[in-house]
């Protein structure tokens, strides 16, 4: 067994798990299967990963989780809707096969099924396109939350600079108000040990004390 690591994580494994964690989220899974998938790649364990989640990660997917949840709903409700109307048409096909020759409206041809079965095969490959286009704007979603990941971290670095140049300034300012106040207590200092007197031919003339 793989002892586990404690060492910093790096951008690239934030952005792995943000993005299994996402998936899970689309998919109906638990953030716990998440963490645990995330953990098993990075040699973390699942607690490391839920941690780094919840303290950082997290925070950087607010509008990713969102779209994640509603996307979890409309698969659920796409696989509800998808499921019901095929029970409904192998009904129909079960209560054709099933009835009585005297019963039937109209005997079963070859045509008509073959018919049926053309209708049945084109709503399967709307389906299909549909869950193409699923995917590829689930792509999409991918790298635009791998931008804005990115983004969020330069963001951040930028701001880490821009507080140490603040800081630098600020020292530089009290550095400076030191210096000054060097400058005006000697000057203070020079004009006490000056005195003046005055000389034969009565003229100031200074002394240094």
């Amino acid at each position: 067994m793989s002892p586990t690591r404690q060492d910093a994580w790096s951008q690239d494994e934030d952005l792995l798990l943000a993005e299994v964690v996402l998936r899970h989220i689309r998919e109906g899974g638990t953030q716990l299967q998440a963490f645990e998938e995330v953990g098993k790649q990075l040699t973390r364990t699942s607690a490391a990963c839920g941690f780094r989640w919840n303290s950082y990660v997290r925070k950087q997917y607010k509008t990713g989780i969102e779209l994640a949840k509603k996307q979890r709903k409309e698969l659920k409700k796409q696989a509800v809707e998808s499921e019901d109307t095929l029970i409904q048409e192998l009904g129909q096909i079960e209560s054709v096969l099933s009835a009585p020759s005297n019963e039937q409206e109209s005997p079963i041809t070859l045509s008509a099924v073959i018919h049926f079965l053309e209708v049945l095969n084109n709503k399967v490959e709307q389906t299909s396109s549909i869950e193409e286009d699923r995917n590829k704007s689930i792509e999409k979603i991918k790298e635009l939350e791998k931008k804005t990941y990115y983004l969020a971290a330069e963001n951040e670095r930028l701001s880490k600079n821009l507080k140490a140049i603040e800081e630098d300034y600020r020292s530089l300012i009290e550095i400076m108000e030191r210096a000054r106040k060097m400058v005006v207590l000697q000057d203070e200092d020079r004009q006490q040990k000056v005195k003046f007197q005055m000389d034969k031919n009565g003229n100031l003339e200074r002394i240094e004390k």
